[in-house]
Formats: structure tokens, C-alpha cells, sequence
């Protein structure tokens, strides 16, 4: 197919080994690339006995048909394995300039499986692979590592790696690439499933083309729409995506007190909001590779604020979770455990979830000063929160017990910790409250890898955005019930597909809709599409990546959220007292995908998917 460099890269790290395989193109037909040709690949070579950081399992780098193309916002590539933090089938998604390089490397992809006798690191340029000893960079954090790589390969190269957390198989480190910029596939601990292979980095690098269909009239789709996407998502040039933060917490959205607190809590949101630490630190703005809304941002606080150099400025999701959620309103603090998390390798979003359970335990006693080394872990303390985060990244005293996630350390710690562990299959939450977006609510309940804001998106098509090809002529009201499951169902399909074309959900805030993806996906492939195949592709991909989840468990039971969010309402001025109806918009939701009551796939939605008929360790599907 044209828009592909019609390559995998193989690597068996048990023999040191790799070969070059052909792009099945019915796959890539089927499944389009990044997240859905992952997906596939995973469930043909894994399956729900797969020990997550056994040798067995499989990480898989993929791009799709947009990377290398002018479209825009397409230097991405997803991560993809079994996840040691869920169990389940594990995503993680980055930006920045990593995906780019590795197709005009050569290839489209790189699946990895088997275990090094010692840390290597992959260095693939033009085509060419080299497995290189990375015994003198183990155990160094993730911006000294990526120095240290480029120093020995190219000043081009683009480096994905981990940081000491990845190799402590901490089951929610993360991949980091594009050095300082911090950009990470960060959720599902697949970071830690590169270090279970001692597999320290992957360094790509090339300047090799490939043919596309239509290179002239995609062009002129892109300069015409270009002058708009600038404009309609202004806000994200300007402040990032921790711009939204006062106006999440007006909405009843942001975490407070481990959500548990339903308050207001204005004072805080201000003190920390993208705006305020621009307008007190800002140097400059960055972007990932071909994007015009450049929502990065650097900072540089003031000498002996305990970070000397340029800093990355929080996104939106680790100011919410390691702030407002532990109630720490300290700007400073917040971007100093940020860039701590990233030099280690550990997920934002997760590390401030299982610190504000931790705060928690610590309030009712579960956890004792004596258990901390005398950290006070209390709310709001933030250098508690700078003090965890070293003792999680080291693996030593409380860090222990937190860095098995909040799932495995309330089940650790007993005592009815589970009732305030807010998670999803075992993943923390994103920063979006489902009792202010009840299709949210949803979504978070069902995504294939826990409680991801990104499998759907919903909360957004609540709030700000339309998609009127499929249904959603404006955003709806959050508090609606009906129709809320099919919502979800057809934003987890949308979402599917753009994260296997592969794009940055933020063009749609640009005004960038699926006719305009389809158009351009034609224009590169020379494939035409119209709309009904394209959510079908999306529902295949999701329906793939559910009955994977099947043969590890998952049913009905699994599609929950945690009783604190069904059970609290906020209490906010201005605040709804709403609570998701989580059992009405379910049955809504598995009659729209033709699942069973049960949450499991039919066999008839199967077949009209064309989804091969793999058994599950459950049975056959039904």
C-alpha cells in the first residue's frame, strides 16, 4: 500500500537477532496501522496467560499511513503490550519527533520479543540495525541516557528509552523520547516491560522516502485548512493544555483529595492553571513534528528552586493528579515532581493517583510515619510529594509499597483500603471527573486498558467538541443519560481510528473532522474510504483489543467505577450533584457494539467484523 514503508522490524533479544518482514497488507487494510495494526499483532502473538514481563510477551512500536506526511500533527506512534500494571492489553501514545524517524529509518514498525543476558540498546538508521551494548547507561534517568545515545549515533537520532524505573520494573514507568521536550507513552507501565527485556533504548534515525498517492492535492487540503486549526485552538497555543485548568475545576472535573473532596477549590486551581506559571516563568514554546498548535511550553524557575535547568511545563494531567488531587497548590513543587517522574520514567497520571491514595491511607493510619521514614503525607505537603516520588523511583521504604500502583497496594495494605483506590482494571484515573461527564463515565468504565480519558474521549463531545458525519451535531449535555452509552461506543471507534492513522487528537479542536481524515488518508494510500468503513475499521480495532482482554478475564464485572464516583456526588457551588447511572448507559452501550449482557463480543459481531474466531480461555464467545 502507498503512505507505508511496507516493513516491520523483528527482534528476538534472546538470540540478539532481527529480521525484516513484509506489512501484511490485509492488515494493514483491516487495521491501518499504530494502535489497531498493534492491536492485531498483539493478540496473534500473546494471549491472556502471557506473563507481562516474560520474555514471551511482545512490544510493539508502531506508526501509521499519516507519519511522514504532511498531515497534520502526525509524528506519533503508539506502544503496545501486555500491561504488568492491568494484566490486560496495554497502550501508551507519544508525540513529538521519535515516530517520524523511525519510518524514514525504513519501517513502519518494530515488534521486540525475547529477554537480553544484558542491557542493549537498538539503533536503527536507513534501514541499518545494530544492537549495541548499554551496560555504561543502565541505571542513568532518561535525559542522561538520551545524551549519552545521541552522542553515540547521530545528532539526528530521536531516542526512546527508559529511566531506573523501567529497569526497577515498576509497573507504571514509562517511554520517554525527545530528551528534555519529556514526550512519553506513558500509561500501562510498558516502560517496564523494555526493562524486563533489558532493553534500555531505541534510537532511530533516516532520511529514506516513500511513495504517497495523491502528494499535490494533500498539500493543498493542508494549506487549506491551516490558517483555521491555528485559530480555533488558540488556547492551546497559548497556555498548553494546562491552560484548562480553572475552568475543569468550574466544570466539577478536577481531582480533589484522592476525589474524594467535593468542594470548590478556586484558589488552588488558580495558583497553579497554565496561565499563572506562564505569565511568572515562561522562556519559549515547542511543538512535536509537524504540528502548527505548539501547546508545549518551557519554563525556568528562579535558583534554588531545586531544578537549575530549562523545564518542560506540566500538561494539564500531571498538574491535576499531583496537585489538586493531593491538594498541593505549590507551582513550583508541581514542575519539580514532574520533571522527577520524567527523569525517572514514571507516569504523572499514576504516580499522582497512588501518592493521593497514599495521603489518604496516611490520614485514616493504614499508613504510619513510621512506614514513610517520617515523610508527613499529609495534604497538601509538597515537598512529601518531591520525598515520595524519589522513594517510589528508588524502590526503597514507602516507595515500595506505592510503586505497585493503587490497585496492588490497597490490596497490600488490606483494611478496606479498596474503597478510596480509584482506579479502573487496575489503571489510575485521568483528570476528568465521570461525575461531571456521564458519557465520560462510560468510556473510563469500558476502555480496554482502564480508566483512559484518550481510548474515547467522550468527556470532550460533552463539552466542547461535534462530530456531525457520525451523529453528534454539537457537544451534548454531560448530565443526559440516554443516548450517553451509544456516545461513548461511537467515540471509542472515532478515537480508534485516529489513533491508528495516527494523529493528535487535538486537530479536532482545529476543526479538523473525519471527511478531512478520510480525504487525506486517500490522499496518501490511494485507498478511498467513506464514513460508514471508517468507524467500522475503528469498531474492529476496539472489538480486537476487547476480546484480547476476554481471554485475560474481563466481563461485565470488570466495567465499573470505583464506588467513591457513584456514590459522592460534588457538592460544589455550582457544582451538579450528578452521578453517572453507570448500569442504565451499559446496557445501552453493549446493545449498540452487539455484545452480550455479559460485556463479551458475539460471535455474529464477530464475523461481521472479520475478526478471526480465536478461543478465550472463558469459552467461545457467544
Amino acid at each position: 500500500m502507498l503512505g507505508y514503508m511496507n516493513r516491520l522490524l523483528h527482534v528476538d533479544l534472546s538470540r540478539m537477532s532481527f529480521e525484516t518482514c513484509e506489512l501484511d497488507q490485509d492488515d494493514a487494510r483491516d487495521y491501518i496501522g499504530g494502535s489497531g495494526l498493534a492491536a492485531k499483532i498483539l493478540y496473534d502473538e500473546t494471549d491472556g496467560g502471557t506473563d507481562p514481563l516474560g520474555p514471551e510477551n511482545v512490544i510493539i512500536f508502531m506508526t501509521g499511513p499519516y507519519t511522514g506526511t504532511r498531515a497534520l500533527s502526525s509524528s506519533r506512534h503508539v506502544v503496545v503490550a501486555k500491561s504488568p500494571l492491568t494484566g490486560l492489553f496495554g497502550e501508551a501514545n507519544s508525540g513529538g519527533s521519535w515516530a517520524e524517524e523511525l519510518k524514514k529509518s525504513g519501517f513502519d514498525g518494530i515488534t521486540v520479543e525475547g529477554m537480553a543476558s544484558k542491557p542493549v540498546y537498538l539503533w536503527i538508521h536507513n534501514g541499518e540495525v545494530e544492537l549495541r551494548p548499554a551496560e555504561h547507561i543502565w541505571g542513568k534517568d532518561t535525559f542522561t541516557t538520551d545524551a549519552i545515545v545521541k552522542s553515540e549515533t547521530s545528532r539526528q537520532a530521536v531516542v526512546a528509552c527508559i529511566g531506573p524505573a523501567g529497569e526497577k520494573l515498576i509497573p507504571f514507568s514509562v517511554i520517554l523520547n525527545d530528551g528534555v521536550h519529556a514526550r512519553t507513552a506513558s500509561r500501562c507501565g510498558l516502560g517496564a516491560v523494555m526493562g524486563s527485556k533489558y532493553l534500555k533504548a531505541v534510537a532511530v534515525a533516516g532520511d529514506l522516502d516513500f511513495p504517497i498517492y495523491d502528494p499535490e492535492s494533500l498539500k493543498r487540503s493542508i494549506r487549506g485548512v491551516a490558517k483555521e486549526v491555528v485559530t480555533r485552538s488558540v488556547g492551546l497555543r497559548l497556555f498548553g493544555t494546562a491552560g484548562g485548568l480553572v475552568g475543569s475545576e468550574a466544570r466539577g472535573g478536577l481531582p480533589l483529595k484522592n476525589w474524594g473532596y467535593s468542594g470548590r477549590w478556586e484558589e488552588g486551581a488558580a495558583k497553579i492553571t497554565g496561565a499563572t506559571i506562564l505569565e511568572a516563568y515562561k522562556t519559549d514554546d515547542y511543538r512535536c513534528r509537524r504540528c502548527m498548535i505548539r501547546c508545549g511550553k518551557n519554563v525556568r524557575l528562579p535558583e534554588g528552586a531545586g531544578v537549575g535547568e530549562e523545564q518542560a511545563v506540566p500538561e494539564y494531567e500531571s498538574l491535576a493528579l499531583l496537585g489538586s488531587n493531593c491538594l498541593i497548590d505549590d507551582p513550583v513543587a508541581l514542575i519539580r515532581a514532574n520533571d522527577l517522574c520524567n527523569r525517572y520514567g514514571l507516569d504523572t497520571m499514576t504516580t499522582g493517583g497512588v501518592i493521593a491514595f497514599g495521603m489518604e491511607a496516611f490520614e485514616r493510619g493504614l499508613i504510619s510515619p513510621q512506614d514513610t521514614d517520617g515523610i508527613d503525607l499529609c495534604w497538601g505537603n509538597a515537598e512529601a510529594l518531591i520525598q515520595t516520588i524519589h522513594k517510589i523511583g528508588q524502590q526503597s521504604g514507602i516507595g515500595r509499597l506505592l510503586g505497585l500502583g493503587t490497585r496492588g497496594a490497597a490490596a497490600e495494605l488490606g483494611q478496606n483500603a479498596e474503597e478510596f483506590a480509584i482506579h479502573v482494571k487496575g489503571l489510575e484515573f485521568p483528570a476528568h471527573d465521570p461525575r461531571a461527564y456521564n458519557a465520560g463515565g462510560v468510556n473510563l468504565a469500558t476502555s480496554n486498558i482502564g480508566a483512559s480519558h484518550q481510548c474515547g474521549f467522550s468527556h470532550a463531545f460533552e463539552r466542547d467538541l461535534s462530530a456531525p458525519e457520525i451523529g453528534i451535531p454539537s457537544p451534548t449535555d454531560p448530565f443526559e443519560i440516554e443516548g450517553k452509552g451509544v456516545l461513548a461506543a461511537k467515540s471509542q471507534n472515532y478515537m480508534g481510528m485516529i489513533d491508528s492513522l495516527i494523529t493528535c487528537k487535538f486537530v479536532m479542536y482545529g476543526g479538523i473532522g473525519i471527511s478531512t481524515m478520510i480525504e487525506w488518508y486517500r490522499q496518501i494510500t490511494g485507498r478511498a474510504m467513506d464514513v460508514d468503513e471508517f468507524m467500522k475499521a475503528g469498531e474492529r480495532i476496539f472489538n480486537t483489543k476487547r476480546i484480547y482482554n476476554v481471554d485475560c478475564g474481563i466481563s461485565r464485572k470488570d466495567d465499573t467505577l470505583p464506588q467513591r464516583i457513584l456514590t459522592l456526588p460534588k457538592s460544589g457551588d455550582g457544582h451538579s450533584p450528578n452521578l453517572p447511572h453507570l448500569g442504565r448507559m451499559l446496557h445501552e452501550y453493549y446493545q449498540y457494539r452487539g455484545w452480550s449482557e455479559d460485556g463479551i463480543p458475539t460471535r455474529e459481531k464477530l464475523d461481521d467484523l472479520g475478526i478471526s474466531g480465536k478461543e478465550c480461555r472463558q469459552g467461545s464467545f457467544r
